[in-house]
């Protein structure tokens, strides 16, 4: 009998899993799909109850051009900015361009949490036939904003069109954890979003 409990406890479980990491695909052109995407997750960074939170997604992957393009709107918490990524393969580059500050910011593209546009696409073809469900928990990874970009052309096209016209900077990661003093001595902004199994919390932050 407990047994049985228990099954029917993870069927359920699974269920409500599926139900709220939800994707909607169309195939646009034989090399481009578009996904509206939907998760939820536990926040253990920014809440002490450890309360379930909604983030949407829009993503454009582009098999033949090797690269992702994400939109996030502006979410339902005040922790996350909307934003605009690419993750270019071609180039090994990342942009995102922060829509409220309107301003865009690139990195070396981080391979161990971005997965490459065929991986991305069979993950969120398998998530909507209900073949995989992923895990829904969240990673942090943190950005020093270091020198401004002056020859936008050496980004390639993508994100040349993307960060057009908008004041762009370069990041580094930071390797070593930083909490003592660091809102007085920073200002970090966090953009929230998902191309892996998790939902990454990427905070660019700007010495004061």
């Amino acid at each position: 009998m407990s047994l049985m409990l228990l099954l029917l406890g993870l069927i359920l479980t699974s269920m409500y899993v599926y139900r709220y990491f939800s994707i909607t695909g169309s195939s646009l052109t034989d090399s481009e799909n578009l996904f509206h995407c939907g998760v939820i997750y536990q926040d253990h960074y920014y809440s002490e109850l450890r309360e379930q939170l909604e983030l949407h997604e829009d993503v454009r992957i582009y098999l033949e051009e090797d690269y992702e393009q994400i939109n996030i709107p502006m979410p339902h918490f005040g922790e996350s900015d909307p934003a605009d990524i690419i993750h270019d393969f071609q180039r090994g580059l990342t942009a995102y361009h922060d829509i409220a500050l309107d301003k865009c910011y690139v990195i070396e593209l981080n391979t161990t949490i971005v997965m490459p546009p065929q991986s991305f696409w069979e993950l969120l073809i398998n998530v909507k036939k209900g073949v995989y469900l992923p895990q829904t928990y969240i990673i942090q990874e943190e950005m020093i904003v270091t020198e401004h970009v002056t020859d936008m052309d050496q980004l390639g096209s993508f994100i040349y069109h993307l960060c057009q016209g908008k004041e762009t900077y370069r990041l580094k990661r930071r390797t070593s954890r930083r909490h003592i003093h660091r809102r007085a001595a920073e200002n970090c902004h966090h953009i929230r979003h998902f191309e892996n199994t998790f939902v990454v919390d990427t905070a660019i932050c700007q010495k004061l």
